[in-house]
């Protein structure tokens, strides 16, 4: 077997290029003719906010989805990646976000894991644990790692279990290694292990591509940086030539220095909900804050952040471990979500066809399910009954929708997101969580449901909006929370911060 440390000395092998490399999901172009070289032996970070197509890029590089047109060349050979065995074969390894180690099986185990040596003892093959054992603990020793082979997956830390992913990827000599995300749930020590094993990696002329949304990793273990914005190949700088505010200006462009001009005045003498302390471990802690009538306040914040999981613990969705909920300065305790619903709280959750809708129900059903007990106070519901519920949302929310008695999966993306809203207004709630609203609709969906947003707030709604994308944060809010790693670090006002600074707050916290 092949050594990380006996790998070739001339890496030009494993210079990857790509030429003109479009995909295209039916009508929507994902990915337009990226071409660039990414040398071999160096990090190659690769950043864009979501849906700028790096996520399609690496899928096409890992063999996971095959190009529409353009070309992939692995050391000056054209590669034609129509499966993930493909992209292995050719020497092409992602260690992905999730971990996919076996708690149940031993570090060594795991590292070769569909690859067990074998020996012959009395005539029947068997596997060879002193070698396993011998193999592996080697490569970790080369990793610089001190673990025991024979230990357990299951009795070691996230990190720990990270950098045994990529010593896994490693054990198959690979030419190009995709890092996905590998330090989202890792703690500072663990980041520090992380980039020393990356660095080991490099020094043996492994090519990395990395990908990541800390802005604060870049400088420390990126050479390159290659941007993509709206399926485009916005440019490619190193590192030591730019900085952070460079690279979200490429990320947004003219829009990373925009600022949201003041829309009005909103009364906070009496606020509709206050959230003091609340905790839950694991997720988040010390959440408190104010909720004024009228009042659009924006949680910003990155993917794992604490986000959702605050808005589903005050909703009762979850439970939290300790803190206060008061609405309508009324105390909640243990409160359901039905409780929460009857009381005048709505959420419109971040995952609507699994979780905001029903979708083998026609659309009316699915506008009334959330409000019975006002349409029908005594139990007994009936399509009388309900149409007037139904006829006010599709005339107010704008909703296209032909017959109501049709299922709502027949609708589009930005129509069922409308449902999902107009579901929660016939409640009449004072307050409403707007998770991800905008997702996978198209942009006149979204312009429509931000003018529902503003229209409803202008009537006395106090709303909660989160977004993955920060524009529309700034845009859509009249104030905003940073959410970093469980915990509110900032308060900003849309009006005087930039989409560089409030992304720099989402990734770092605040400076101290």
């Amino acid at each position: 077997m092949t050594t990380v440390a006996a790998r070739l000395t001339d890496v030009s092998k494993d210079r990857l290029e790509f030429r003109a490399v479009s995909k295209r999901f039916g009508p929507t172009l994902a990915l337009d003719r990226f071409s660039h070289v990414f040398e071999p032996g160096r990090v190659h970070a690769l950043m864009g906010k979501n849906g700028s197509g790096k996520s399609t890029l690496i899928k096409i590089l890992a063999g996971a989805i095959a190009p529409t047109s353009g070309e992939i060349l692995i050391g000056g050979e054209d590669c034609r990646f129509q499966r993930p065995q493909d992209a292995f074969d050719a020497g092409v390894v992602t260690v992905h976000q999730e971990l996919s180690l076996i708690p149940g099986l031993t570090i060594g185990e795991n590292i070769f894991l569909g690859r067990l040596p074998h020996v012959r003892r009395f005539g029947l093959p068997m596997v060879d644990w002193i070698a396993l054992n011998d193999r592996a603990r080697d490569l970790l020793h080369e990793m610089g790692l001190d673990l025991d082979p024979r230990r357990e997956a299951s009795s070691l830390s996230v990190g720990q279990q990270q950098v045994v992913e990529i010593v896994k990827a490693m054990s198959t000599d690979p030419r190009i290694l995709l890092l996905d995300e590998p330090t989202s749930a890792l703690a500072t020590r663990e980041v520090k292990q992380l980039f020393g094993l990356i660095e080991r990696l490099k020094a043996r002329g492994v090519s990395m591509l990395y990908i990541t949304h800390r802005l604060s990793e870049l400088l420390e273990i990126a050479d390159t940086c290659t941007v993509l914005r709206d399926g485009a190949h916005v440019g490619t700088v190193e590192m030591a030539e730019t900085d952070h505010a460079g690279i979200v200006a490429m990320m947004f462009g003219a829009a990373a220095h925009a600022t949201r001009p003041s829309r009005r005045d909103i009364r906070r003498d009496t606020p509709v909900l206050q959230v003091a302390g609340l905790r839950r471990a694991g997720h988040f802690h010390d959440i408190s804050f104010d909720l004024h009538p009228g009042e659009v306040l924006g949680f910003a914040g990155l993917l794992g952040s604490g986000r959702t999981e605050i808005l589903r613990a005050i909703f009762g969705a979850d439970a939290a471990d300790a803190g206060s909920v008061r609405l309508h300065d009324r105390e909640v305790r243990g409160a359901s979500p039905r409780q929460m619903c009857q009381a005048g709280l709505g959420y419109t959750p971040e995952n609507r066809k699994e979780e905001g809708l029903v979708q083998i129900l026609p659309t009316a059903d699915n506008l009334c399910m959330a409000s019975h007990d006002r349409i029908a106070p005594h139990s007994i519901v009936t399509r009388a009954a309900e149409d007037p519920y139904v006829h006010r949302q599709i005339r107010d929310l704008s909703i296209k929708c032909g017959d109501p008695e049709n299922p709502v999966q027949s609708l589009s993306g930005g129509n069922q997101q409308k449902v999902v809203i107009g579901k929660w207004m016939n409640t009449e709630p004072s307050v409403l969580f707007f998770d991800e609203p905008s997702r996978g609709v198209d942009v006149q969906a979204k312009r429509q449901i931000f003018d529902i947003i503003w229209q409803k707030a202008a009537g006395g709604l106090a709303a909660v909006f989160i977004s993955t994308e920060l524009e529309e944060v700034l845009e859509v809010c009249d104030r905003i929370l940073v959410i970093h790693d469980g915990a509110i670090v900032a308060e900003v006002d849309p009006t005087k911060t930039t989409l560089t600074e409030l992304y720099r707050l989402c990734m770092e916290g605040p400076t101290q």
